[in-house]
């Protein structure tokens, strides 16, 4: 019975659904990317978005990307530098690295765990990064996005009318309707066992 409970609790875990919580987005459109920010692998620092959470933790952010080459049969590896005081301050952390297909064009989370600590109400600066592949754009626009709490910076220097399309926020892990399903046999089980 011991192992029927650790069985189930392992069940639970692998088929937990994650429940994205928005802590804010630029935008809601829903067109394809436009390709304003382009990012190649070994690009100087100084690209990047200034944002300023109202959560207390920041454990994704999503971007809308497009293969800047496409049919070369090379996508790209790319991570999200958080940092804190300016586009080239000190890091906080980085996301996990997402693998880009050649031809992608999308949305991707980067995802960084654990969440990082931050202060609600204070701006930090988030910077893509292509670490290996090819060149990929980021969807930057100007006069679209229009985001109250932050600003592109392009070269270290924050363009106020311009903005990327991105969303950030926590993840939540919840368990899954087969995984409580499941947990529920389990109990039902060791209570017939015991009478």
């Amino acid at each position: 019975m011991l192992l029927l409970a650790h069985w189930l609790l392992g069940c639970i875990a692998v088929l937990s659904q994650d429940v994205f919580v928005y802590d804010q987005q630029s935008s809601t459109t829903d067109w394809p990317p436009s390709c304003g920010g382009v990012f190649s692998p070994g690009d100087p620092p100084g690209h990047g978005q200034s944002f300023t959470p109202s959560l207390s933790a920041v454990g994704f952010i999503r971007l809308k990307l497009a293969d800047g080459v496409r049919g070369n049969s090379t996508g790209a590896i790319m991570q999200i530098d958080l940092r804190s005081d300016s586009i080239t301050g000190p890091p906080l952390g980085t996301s996990l690295p997402v693998e880009m297909a050649d031809g992608f064009a999308g949305t991707a989370d980067f995802l960084f765990a654990p969440d990082i600590s931050v202060t609600p109400q204070v701006m930090y600066y988030f910077e893509p990064r292509v670490l290996f592949g090819d060149t990929w754009c980021v969807d930057v626009m100007e006069d679209v996005y229009n985001h109250p709490r932050g600003t592109w910076i392009a070269m270290g220097r924050p363009d106020v009318s311009v903005d990327c399309w991105f969303q950030e926020g926590i993840i939540i892990p919840e368990p899954s309707e087969m995984a409580l399903l499941l947990c529920g046999l389990g109990a039902i089980l060791l209570g017939r066992r015991r009478f």
